[in-house]
């Protein structure tokens, strides 16, 4: 039955082995089969969850098999079938043992034992009942989040547990409910349950629902139970909330009692035994007819008091879906005369006949799935309306007049193949969600977009006759998702931009946009979130780089505006390749003193000139002297003029009498061995500095000291038989005025300079973490034996660095052995 843990066992042997195989977790199959499409909306998922490749073009169940039978047999894959109740769904998805490689694993879930018997199941396992052990265990993490029961609470634990039955649903539920309540609530929810018969779980389980303090929740209950599930969690807090029910405070409670879980795309979830408790509770309500449910959702109740005017104001929901293939089915409006409590309808596929004026004036969700007409009636008065949802619609236009609506928020005409523009948005002021996702008629977006200050999320991918936006949508300051992707007519973006300060979500792939708006750049939400565009995809952080070299081009690289937007990303962490020279970014590096990471490829023979230096006046946030231009000649080598820039860093800060010495460690990379080589060192510390002569160095195996004046260290990385670089430890000694105090935690930045492979790494850390993060390791990684390595360290101008000893750390599988 529902709840015995069934999916959990699944889960737990998925999280167990699934890390050697490419896998698919393909959970609630049976309520994803009842959807139009259902089988290939599974298919799609189980494929692109193997091969990690996304496949559109799967026009029927036919194609789905076959692409899994041609890519699957050469793929270790493990997949998890979840909740099947049907032959034709394993036929979907796992027809033939052939379409896999026999190293695969396929795990199914149901009640039906049956299917496995069809499919000749290698291993059949029914799932058991929790003994009281077990139970006890289970029901104690819920009750008391703990292991076991408070001493106090042990006898009323175990007597709630026998109740229990050994099925897992139910001891999370009352656990959850029981969940820091006294001894008295106990023994009063005890009380009932001794009431109830011991195999009656759905009656147990509405003690829960029963426990709750508020009608609210009972009532946000009850309508997820009929009209939510699987519904975005935000998109039903805003109805809900339209609805007067205080639903983010609801529905945290709700799943805070384990009556409803949300999925990790945030879709809100519940078991069958609850849901169907929900309904159950509805239906037992007296009196028994139909026309008194406070909501409908069955088929045939809906119909009988639709099509027999029975309804009453007893009636808050209804409910009355047709798939989109059948034939149409006609209402008369009057049916809805008298449901003036009425506040939430759906109707897919239906068509309403007569005056749109009978339909109850307290409707705040109106989810009209195929709407008939080309335009909704003048007679359609709904001011309350919070969300309304005419996917698949026949409309052409919204409305001939604009609607005052002054409390929607939510408009989604997606799928609308005959729309051509948007509504006038004047007259709908707080409207937050505009979703018209694929509607490929349309051609006109109106400029009134630009007065909506609440609005959040813009989505248009799809619409495919969509030339440009009105420049008046550049000034929505509040917008944080904005969606154009596969509007392939759509060529450009306006430099206005930057007006949208709160844009965190972007994208324009598949349009015929060739160059971004350099003003992205000063869009600091857009920094932390996600970028489709001009062929890039994913993390602001990840694809802006590419973004700057695209345009970084010999004609546009002086440009003010390409030097403002470096200098807006400068917060970023950025990763450059130049494949000529330095050139290409030095003109602006000067201006980066925020930037916590930068990788540069250049030439070997590249001078380090003047703007060189203003990348590390920049990096390091100090004032290095400038270099005199007849000091060097254009034929100076790279490694001579770095040094020569090193030495004049050095020149700027001259301890006096009145400074005194410290020494900090700096950790790259992991080794058990560097405690103890920190503590040799310090053994050789003195006022001043280390003592050379003490520090631990060559006469140590696999340890490697080189010694360096200033702030920086140069050396060449040995070649050890048999063992590879683990770890750098820098021990730097820094100068600080009496009256500099050095905090606890603090900013490092190292400049990683390889002379044989002409890369520069910049890296900043924090001091305490700083061997732990994974860009830093990943410079030990990219450190080859025979590489020349210099090493340059900063802490800020308060503390300038007097010499550096570098200690190169080698793992000691085997005996020390050098090559020459």
């Amino acid at each position: 039955m529902g709840g015995a843990g069934k999916t959990t066992v699944a889960k737990a042997i998925y999280n167990e082995i699934g890390r050697h195989f490419k896998r698919s977790f393909l959970k609630n199959i049976r309520e994803i089969s009842k959807q139009d499409n259902g089988h290939v909306i599974l298919q799609k998922q189980l494929i692109y969850d193997i091969t990690g490749k996304e496949v559109f073009k799967i026009c029927d169940i036919d194609r789905g098999k076959k692409i899994i039978q041609d890519r699957f047999p050469h793929i270790k894959a493990l997949v998890v079938l979840d909740d099947v109740d049907s032959i034709c769904q394993l036929n979907a998805l796992c027809e033939s043992r052939e379409w896999f490689c026999p190293r695969s694993v396929i795990i199914i879930t149901t009640r039906d034992m049956h299917l496995l018997n069809v499919l000749k199941a290698d291993y059949k396992y029914e799932v058991r009942e929790m003994d009281e052990s077990e139970s006890l265990e289970l029901f104690s993490w819920h009750a008391f989040k703990k292991k076991a029961p408070f001493e106090e609470f042990m006898e009323l634990s175990r007597s709630v547990v026998a109740y229990c039955g050994g099925l897992p649903l139910a001891l999370e539920v009352i656990g959850s409910y029981l969940c820091e309540k006294t001894i008295q609530q106990w023994k009063a929810a005890l009380s009932k349950l001794e009431r109830i018969p011991h195999k009656d779980i759905q009656a147990k389980l509405k003690i829960s629902f029963d426990g709750l303090d508020d009608y609210t929740e009972k009532e946000i209950f009850l309508d997820i139970c009929c009209f939510f599930i699987n519904r975005d969690r935000n998109y039903v807090t805003q109805i809900l909330d339209g609805c007067g029910l205080h639903a983010e405070n609801g529905l945290q409670i709700l799943i805070d009692r384990s009556l409803i879980k949300v999925s990790r795309n945030n879709k809100l979830e519940m078991h069958d035994l609850l849901r169907d408790m929900g309904r159950e509770i509805i239906r037992d309500s007296p009196p028994k007819d139909p026309e008194e449910y406070s909501r409908l959702w069955i088929h045939e109740d809906v119909l009988e008091v639709l099509r027999e005017h029975t309804g009453t104001k007893a009636i808050e929901g209804i409910s009355l879906k047709f798939p989109r293939t059948y034939k149409e089915c006609l209402i008369d409006s009057e049916a809805f005369k008298a449901m003036n409590k009425l506040r939430l309808l759906q109707l897919d596929y239906v068509n309403l006949k007569g005056d749109y004026k009978h339909l109850s004036k307290k409707l705040r969700w109106l989810c009209w799935r195929g709407f008939p007409l080309k335009y909704i009636p003048n007679n359609f008065h709904q001011k309350n309306l919070v969300a309304i949802d005419f996917k698949c619609s026949r409309l052409v236009r919204v409305w001939k007049e604009p609607q005052l609506l002054e409390r929607l928020k939510t408009i989604n005409l997606s799928h609308s193949s005959y729309l051509t523009q948007t509504p006038e948005f004047t007259k709908l002021p707080n409207l937050e969600k505009l979703i018209l996702k694929d509607c490929p008629s349309l051609m006109l977006v109106h400029n009134s977009i630009g007065d909506l200050e609440n609005l959040l999320v813009v989505n248009l991918k799809g619409c495919k006759c969509l030339r440009l936006l009105p420049r008046s949508i550049y000034k929505l300051k509040s917008l944080k998702t904005l969606i154009l992707s596969g509007c392939s007519l759509i060529d450009h973006l306006e430099e206005d931009f930057e007006q949208m300060e709160s844009l965190t979500v972007l994208m324009a792939d598949n349009t015929a946009i060739t160059q971004a708006p350099r003003s992205l750049a000063r869009l600091q939400a857009l920094v932390h979130g996600y970028v489709s565009l001009c062929g890039y995809e994913g993390r602001a952080q990840d694809v802006f780089p590419s973004l700057i070299q695209s345009w970084m081009s010999p004609t546009n690289i002086f440009q003010s505006h390409s030097e403002a937007f470096l200098q807006g990303i400068s917060s970023l962490f950025f990763s450059a390749v130049q494949i000529g020279s330095f050139h290409g970014l030095s003109p602006f590096l000067g201006n980066l003193a925020k930037l916590r990471g930068m990788w540069e490829e250049c030439r070997p023979q590249f001078q380090f000139s003047e703007k060189m230096a203003r990348l590390l006046d920049a990096l390091y946030q100090t004032n290095f002297m400038e270099l005199e231009s007849t000091s060097r000649t254009p034929q100076i080598s790279y490694m001579e003029a770095s040094a020569s820039s090193f030495e004049g860093h050095v020149q700027v800060f001259i301890a006096s009498s009145a400074d005194s010495f410290n020494s900090l460690f700096v950790q790259m990379g992991l080794c058990t061995k560097v405690d103890l080589l920190k503590d040799k060192i310090l053994q050789g510390w003195s006022y001043g500095g280390w003592d050379d002569s003490q520090l631990p160095g060559n006469q140590y195996p696999n340890w490697f000291i080189y010694k360096g004046e200033g702030c920086s260290v140069i050396f060449k990385v040995p070649l050890v038989k048999g063992c590879r670089l683990k770890a750098m430890l820098l021990n730097v000694v820094h100068s600080s005025c009496m009256d500099n105090t050095m905090p606890d935690q603090f900013l490092i930045s190292v400049l990683i300079i390889n002379h044989t492979k002409a890369t520069v790494q910049h890296y900043k850390g924090d001091s305490i973490t700083f061997h732990e993060d994974e860009q830093c390791q990943s410079i030990i990684s990219n450190i080859q034996p025979d590489d020349l390595v210099e090493l340059v360290f900063s802490i800020g101008p308060q503390f300038p660095v007097k010499k550096i000893a570098a200690y190169l750390i080698f793992d000691d599988s085997k005996p020390r052995r050098l090559l020459k």
